[in-house]
């Protein structure tokens, strides 16, 4: 169990990154709980909405960049600025409950792990944010039929378990397992940056974990979904490069995907 901070300040910290995110704000978290213990740290990449100043009215602590420096870079900014010792980092369409945040923070304590919730539909289905190998095989199949058990993974039971990576909408963990793993990597503009800090994490000896009993809503409006637009699938082939060429060895098949990363598929593929 790792120490507390002074009664004086907040225990844990929610960072939001919000970049024209209004209506997601005023859908997700219109209605949260308050909690004396709980800073939520907005920091807005320059929106062209009034996304920093709705965040403001519903309780934010808001930091406004003068530029998109994008996900990963604006997470690690709201990082520095948190004073809690338990951190999530939560996007604007999540809604994620006081109760929920507590089995994270028991669970993250206890272990060490980077953990998240089960992710559901606002229908409340399933939505399969733990995920395998970021084979690009497996993302590609991901696209275009979404029914890869060893990339989507999904338990029946309660207890946490292990996954390879949590994507990036909800993903909480005590300062110091954050800090070991060095926070998010800021040359991944967006797109990826789950994906590698769930690799580092392993790297760095720290597990992943998603715990089903612990649930969020998530909108999930990918930007490379719907309506073709140039940049967004710019910035996606650019971090793909990055990612790749940081792993190669998820460019080939999940067999060498294993043996380059043994102690993941004792943890992730047991048998």
């Amino acid at each position: 169990m790792e120490g507390t901070l002074p009664d004086s300040s907040p225990r844990r910290s929610l960072i939001t990154v919000t970049f024209n995110s209004r209506e997601a704000l005023m859908r997700f978290w219109r209605d949260r709980d308050d909690d004396a213990q709980t800073e939520w740290i907005v920091v807005d990449n320059c929106s062209s909405d009034d996304s920093a100043a709705l965040a403001e009215t519903l309780g934010a602590r808001v930091i406004r960049l003068p530029k998109n420096v994008g996900f990963s870079a604006a997470n690690n900014i709201g990082l520095a600025s948190a004073r809690g010792d338990f951190i999530g980092f939560v996007n604007p369409d999540v809604g994620i409950d006081k109760a929920t945040i507590d089995r994270l923070e028991g669970i993250a304590r206890e272990t060490g792990a980077v953990v998240g919730p089960q992710l559901l539909d606002p229908d409340g289905t399933i939505q399969p944010n733990g995920r395998g190998y970021p084979l690009l095989t497996a993302k590609i199949r991901n696209r275009l039929r979404g029914d890869d058990h060893r990339y989507l993974l999904t338990s029946d039971g309660a207890d946490p378990y292990p996954v390879v990576w949590l994507m990036g909408a909800a993903v909480f963990g005590t300062r110091a397992t954050i800090d070991r793993i060095g926070g998010w990597d800021s040359r991944f503009f967006i797109y990826y940056e789950d994906s590698d800090i769930g690799l580092r994490a392993w790297q760095a000896g720290v597990p992943v974990l998603l715990a089903p009993a612990a649930t969020a809503t998530h909108g999930w409006a990918r930007e490379t979904s719907g309506k073709f637009r140039w940049m967004p699938w710019l910035r996606e082939i650019a971090s793909m490069t990055k990612f790749y060429s940081r792993y190669p060895e998820m460019i080939w098949s999940h067999r060498v995907a294993s043996r380059a990363h043994p102690a993941i598929t004792r943890a992730v593929y047991p048998g």
